[in-house]
């Protein structure tokens, strides 16, 4: 950008020295970094926005040059691929009337049970955990060794 070599900057610092001060120094340079960061920042910004811009307006010539090829074709197209589909439309679509009912799913895991609902449970016969503890009784206890 500026053709400043080290030692254009080095009478600069030394003039700043003289000028500031050993205390306002430090502060004059941090600014003037701050200042410089900004302006390379807004440079930066700028060149990437006019070079998006100059993109978009290539791609705007590119879209005009390429329209001239219109509608017309790819009506066209699209008809021609609809014609071909109705074709084969015989193939897909079957005649509902030779479709049979399908059953409902069944859902796994549920069954009814419908010998144990018909026939309530008699009390002459001990049920499973009555004769679970009568057969507890009538054996010897176990002994370990």
């Amino acid at each position: 950008m500026f053709d400043i070599g080290f030692l254009e900057l080095l009478i600069c610092g030394v003039i700043a020295l003289l000028v500031l001060g050993p205390e306002r120094l430090p502060s004059a340079a941090r600014t003037a970094g701050r200042w410089v960061g900004n302006a390379r920042r807004l440079m930066n910004q700028f060149s990437t926005e006019l070079d998006r811009q100059i993109k978009a307006e290539e791609l705007r010539e590119q879209l005009r040059k390429a329209g001239d090829v219109g509608l017309d074709d790819v009506e066209k197209t699209v008809r021609d691929a609809l014609d071909e589909a109705k074709k084969y439309e015989h193939l897909v679509v079957s005649d509902p009337s030779r479709q049979s009912p399908r059953p409902a799913p069944a859902t796994p895991g549920i069954r009814k049970d419908t010998t144990a609902q018909s026939t309530p449970p008699s009390t002459d016969q001990p049920t499973d955990s009555e004769s679970a503890q009568a057969n507890d009784k009538d054996s010897p206890p176990e002994t370990r060794s």
